[in-house]
């Protein structure tokens, strides 16, 4: 009797366990996609430049030390076996595989590397083109990827003017390469174009990294005389074979902060990005770019693309559509918490996406220094915005399951705001222009699956950043990611939506207050006490106990990891930011860091007019965000209390790697 009363109790807890289970809507990314390590072995420095599927599914990793390993048993079915196929070479930033050879792209050269014998190591190595180097660390170069014709393409990273001025031959070009070595430059005004891929269609599109002339990260589709943006490249437009004769003089007319789109109507031949990805928001270092080519199989984005972040390790998703012959589109979260710096994207024959990774010198918030891992797609259908769409009065939202009818076509579920970013030399940009847009009409289909979003105006030349909140589908399942960016660079054109009375919003709830973003009026109020970031020295003041001189390395670093004061002394903090990134210094309370951090990203489009410095009181002392090559002072009093505070830098992806310790003693 006992046994029976304890079993039956039991089977009501299961019950009851299983019913809450079934209750709770709420849905992470690991619920439908599971990410696979491949355990590398430890004497292996597999800092991931280059990924190659080879026909039979062994997989091909090219590193940044000169490497080429080849691994069977990547699938999981076994323990994964790695074999050196070649060393020796120079950062090996891209790697394909071609009709029994390999093609790798070295800093100065493109590469074909052949295994005559059969032993399974390379043993010719044929040189297929070469590229002009000045000297500069940032003249990387990337590739090959083939088009269907069998030519290749490769990226060439521009210099960095803060670690010598130089610049070899047709680096910030895309170059098109023959098998002989004949060569064709295609476009310029790429940056540091780390990921490009050709997509089903044969158009090329390229990633883009925040920078001097580069507002925040983007995806541009590049034809033959295309300027992307970037002014390096201009250099070589005098060249012969150069398909266009913009030069660097030009583009003093519109070197000042205007938006991109504007400059463009003066400067014909700047191609506008095709999908901003909103800097901090999205992501902060574009990588790779793959098109979802499965068939299904990789879950319902079919078509779309999936875009890599190195600094933020994770995948972002986007989609694309032509309006007036031109591509414009979206892009929304996926996936994140890889192991490293993610920097390639390729598909397993099983329809599983192989990510390779790296960290050293290019610092992300995966902590491993590198990283081979695997995307999985379960087989369910999260719900999601699966594409958004331009109107020629608004947007067209279409979900992954049909959506609850009530909740959206409730206004105060949507927010959507328009944006853009300065077009200057400087590096990178803060939002600007920032405008919450009206709903002024709903539309849902009949079946859930769309909803259409009338808005007072839109805006050309400007993303506009979409959030859902509230809103479940049909099944009672959380909607799994909640933003949407779409940049309008063409409107559609065509007749403005005719609401009907119920249709039209009314009036939108106190809710939707709640979450729209401020104006920017409201974003540049000051968000702390002076004191906190005090640039004179105090009156009462004769001079500093102590004066600290702070600067930056490459690779998210302070040139200093410690510091030491005495408690409750007068203290001269001098910044100097000599890298070619945007920084700032944050002192927080003892165990702080990881929290200010969080609360820097999310101030979302209000982080740049606040310096992302966030309104805490565990926030001591900072100063602003400083260009490269900035320098700022700061005096404050150290706090009375003895211990290890840390100083980091809040910009979007620095602060978990870019830190140290400001030791106060008695």
């Amino acid at each position: 009797m006992l046994k029976r009363k304890i079993y039956f109790t039991l089977l009501l807890s299961t019950v009851a366990l299983f019913a809450l289970a079934q209750s709770n809507t709420f849905q992470s990314e690991k619920d439908f996609y599971s990410l696979k390590t491949i355990a590398i072995p430890e004497e292996i420095k597999l800092e991931v430049g280059g990924l190659a599927v080879l026909p039979d599914g062994r997989i091909a990793v090219s590193t940044r030390r000169g490497e080429i390993w080849i691994i069977q048993n990547a699938y999981g079915t076994g323990t994964p076996h790695f074999t050196k196929f070649a060393s020796g070479l120079h950062e090996i930033l891209g790697l394909a595989y071609k009709n029994g050879a390999f093609y790798c792209t070295q800093r100065g050269e493109l590469t074909k590397i052949e295994d005559t014998d059969h032993d399974g190591k390379g043993d010719s190595f044929t040189p297929i083109s070469q590229f002009h180097l000045s000297g500069n660390y940032h003249e990387y170069a990337y590739g090959p990827v083939f088009d269907k014709q069998g030519d290749m393409y490769v990226t060439l990273n521009v210099s960095w003017v803060g670690f010598g001025d130089g610049l070899g031959k047709w680096h910030g070009w895309l170059m098109k390469i023959k098998e002989d070595g004949a060569s064709e430059p295609i476009a310029t005004g790429l940056r540091s174009p780390a990921g490009f891929t050709i997509n089903s269609k044969g158009d090329v599109f390229y990633g883009e990294n925040q920078g001097d002339w580069v507002g925040s990260g983007r995806v541009t589709h590049l034809e033959k005389g295309d300027f992307a943006g970037n002014a390096g490249g201009l250099r070589w437009t005098q060249e012969p074979e150069s398909p266009l004769r913009l030069t660097k003089e030009q583009l003093k007319v519109v070197d000042n902060g205007q938006p991109m789109h504007i400059a463009a109507k003066t400067i014909k031949e700047l191609k506008l990005p095709a999908v901003w990805l909103p800097h901090g928001l999205m992501g902060i270092s574009t990588s790779d770019i793959i098109e979802d080519i499965t068939e299904g199989a990789f879950g319902p984005f079919g078509g779309q693309y999936f875009v890599a972040d190195q600094g933020h390790s994770k995948i972002m998703r986007m989609s694309l559509e032509k309006i007036n012959g031109k591509y414009q589109g979206a892009c929304y979260p996926f996936y994140e918490g890889f192991a490293s710096g993610l920097l390639r994207l390729r598909w397993g024959l099983d329809n599983s996406l192989f990510a390779g990774m790296t960290s050293r010198g290019w610092s992300s918030t995966g902590k491993a220094d590198y990283a081979l891992q695997r995307l999985v797609w379960n087989g369910d259908i999260p719900f999601e915005m699966k594409e958004v769409k331009a109107m020629t009065d608004g947007f067209e939202i279409e979900f992954t399951l049909p959506a609850d009818i009530a909740k959206i076509k409730n206004a105060s579920n949507y927010n959507v705001n328009s944006f853009t970013y300065k077009y200057h030399n400087e590096y990178g940009s803060p939002v600007i222009l920032n405008r919450e847009r009206k709903i002024i009409g709903i539309i849902p289909s009949a079946d859930g699956r769309k909803v259409k979003l009338v808005l007072d105006s839109v805006i050309e030349g400007h993303v506009h950043e979409i959030k859902i909140s509230n809103i479940e589908s049909q099944e009672k399942q959380s909607l799994l990611h909640n933003a949407a960016y779409y940049t309008m660079n063409i409107i559609p054109e065509g007749n403005k939506t005719v609401l009907t009375e119920e249709q039209k919003v009314k009036m939108q709830s106190m809710n939707h207050a709640a979450h729209q973003a401020p104006t920017p009026s409201a974003a540049s109020k000051p968000t702390a006490p002076t004191k906190k970031r005090q640039n004179k020295m105090p009156a009462d003041w004769s001079q500093p106990d102590k004066v600290i001189k702070l600067g930056t390395v490459p690779g998210l670093k302070y040139n200093v990891s410690n510091l030491d004061v005495k408690a409750g002394s007068k203290v001269r903090l001098i910044f100097n930011n000599n890298d070619d990134m945007t920084h700032n210094v944050v002192i927080v309370a003892p165990g702080a860091a990881d929290e200010v951090g969080k609360l820097a990203l999310d101030l979302g489009l209000k982080g740049p007019d606040m310096n992302y410095v966030p309104v805490s009181t565990k926030v001591l002392f900072h100063t602003g965000l400083l260009q490269p090559n900035g320098s700022e002072s700061i005096y404050f009093i150290a706090p009375t209390k003895p211990g290890e505070y840390t100083f980091l830098c809040t910009y979007p992806g620095h602060a978990a790697v870019m830190r140290g310790v400001l030791k106060v003693t008695e």
